[in-house]
């Protein structure tokens, strides 16, 4: 039986990261909803690195959109000391 290319196995971090992400991002806390848009953000590169190992070329797609979504996220979750500066 041969051994999986090491590539192949970030299926699996990808996975739990998305999940965890979709947990923390369900959150009522607006803090716990920041770190969820930044695991997404790590499971988007884990998806992409997989996708692209795999020429699977719709799966990169989908995770460029979604990390536009995910930085989209973090803006709007950002603490208020970040927020304050803005204005």
């Amino acid at each position: 039986m041969e051994l999986p290319d090491w590539i192949d196995l970030l299926q699996w971090p990808a996975m739990a990261a998305s999940l965890l992400a979709a947990w923390l991002v369900a959150s009522n806390l607006k803090a716990r909803r920041n770190v969820g848009f930044w695991v997404f953000l790590g499971s988007n590169v884990l998806w992409g690195l997989w996708g692209w190992h795999d020429g699977a070329w719709a799966l990169i797609a989908l995770q460029v959109a979604l990390a536009a979504l995910n930085i989209r996220g973090v803006s709007k979750t950002e603490p208020p000391e970040h927020q304050q500066a803005k204005a």
